[in-house]
């Protein structure tokens, strides 16, 4: 489902539609640039920090803190634009693509200003961290080297005349999309997936291969190189050993603990908790050799039932929204020496890395990774310890 915007009360006229022209300032959270305009914040899109743009107002009113708009000429364009591949990906047209007039190489460093300025700002860190400065956002291996075909799954909207688009940005306007350039040419349409109730993906870290099963419509990442390099981070971060007991919430298929239970082995406990119950259904499946433990619920609820069960390692890989207050003091009560935290929001992580930081945990290692190319999303493995804990 397209999240719609929050519909906000008029404060005043609209200011919709209004041109100014701006210089461009820094990137911020969410693929828009922050520009003034009187003294008022404005989330320009389709824009690079530096540049001097004419903008159009597509939110806001008078009496608003901050309006939302388009560039929709640029007068001093940065060096690293580029014109966008996609002939829908600017000022009113498709809203999946943020960075289309952008190489490669700086949209990568921009996913690095906004990790770190949320970092700093959300998690409590000092922007002269090693871990931030240092931060590079790197691309997947083998992934295609200009941003486009790597998306593995594409979810169209329909068009007035029936047929296929994309909605546009923070809209349910729908622009007509013949082809999504960042989709692979073997893409699954979801709205073809009737028919396909299941789906086995083979995912291979350091020359050990496992086989998990899913639904068709279950998550599971886009990229197709995303399972790799997410596992192969986790496992390097953690650094399980024989014998000790792992973690895994909200653990979708089983992703992380099978490969995870290879480590520990047989003198090894593997638990796992996810909310979704089919998801839950596969994980029994895909762990089955390990002899894992297969929890469904929300997992706040079932830490609770299951009195929040000793571990030596812990990985989690919440939603968008972060595992939030309850859940992080349930994982800092079971006093693992490592947690492997996944994110695919910068935001969320750093209010949970302030979280953990409460409990006396603390950012050790933190890397992130392009896994949505021409996008502004980007995803991120950090390691967090006790403080004063001895690293292996």
């Amino acid at each position: 489902m397209t999240r719609q915007p929050r519909q906000r009360r008029a404060r005043g006229a609209s200011a919709v539609g209004r041109r100014f022209t701006v210089d461009v300032g820094p990137i911020a959270h969410g693929g828009h640039c922050v520009a003034r305009v009187e003294g008022r914040a404005v989330f320009v899109r389709h824009a690079l920090p530096g540049e001097t743009v004419a903008i159009e107002v597509t939110e806001g009113t008078e009496g608003d803190r901050f309006w939302r708009a388009d560039a929709v000429q640029v007068l001093t364009p940065s060096p690293d634009r580029v014109a966008a591949p996609c002939q829908v990906a600017g000022p009113g047209g498709c809203g999946g693509c943020d960075f289309q007039h952008v190489t490669l190489s700086r949209q990568r460093a921009l996913k690095a200003e906004v990790v770190r300025e949320q970092l700093v700002r959300l998690g409590g860190l000092e922007a002269t961290d090693p871990l931030l400065t240092g931060l590079l956002v790197q691309a997947v291996p083998d992934a295609p080297d200009d941003g486009l075909r790597w998306r593995t799954r594409v979810r169209f909207a329909t068009t007035a005349e029936g047929g296929i688009g994309m909605r546009r940005h923070r809209s349910r306007a729908v622009v007509p999309v013949q082809d999504c350039l960042i989709a692979a040419e073997d893409a699954l349409r979801e709205d073809q997936l009737v028919g396909h109730p299941e789906i086995v993906e083979q995912v291979t870290v350091n020359g050990s291969t496992r086989r998990f099963s899913r639904d068709a419509d279950g998550f599971w990442q886009v990229h197709p190189g995303a399972p790799r390099v997410l596992v192969e981070s986790v496992l390097e971060l953690l650094a399980p050993t024989p014998g000790e007991t792992v973690l895994d919430l909200y653990a979708g298929v089983g992703l992380f603990a099978g490969f995870l239970g290879a480590r520990v082995g047989e003198r090894g406990r593997v638990m796992a908790i996810e909310g979704s119950a089919r998801a839950c259904a596969h994980a029994v499946r895909n762990l089955a050799d390990l002899r894992a433990e297969v929890h469904s619920g929300p997992v706040g609820a079932v830490l609770d039932r299951l009195d929040c069960p000793p571990a030596d390692v812990v990985v989690l890989d919440p939603p968008r929204e972060g595992a939030r207050a309850p859940v992080v003091a349930q994982v800092a009560s079971i006093a693992p020496r490592a947690v492997a935290y996944v994110a695919c929001d910068p935001a969320a992580l750093a209010r949970d890395v302030a979280l953990f930081a409460g409990h006396g945990f603390r950012l050790r290692a933190l890397r992130a990774f392009d896994l949505f190319p021409m996008t502004h999303h980007v995803e991120c493995v950090a390691l967090l310890t006790k403080t004063g804990s001895d690293l292996r």
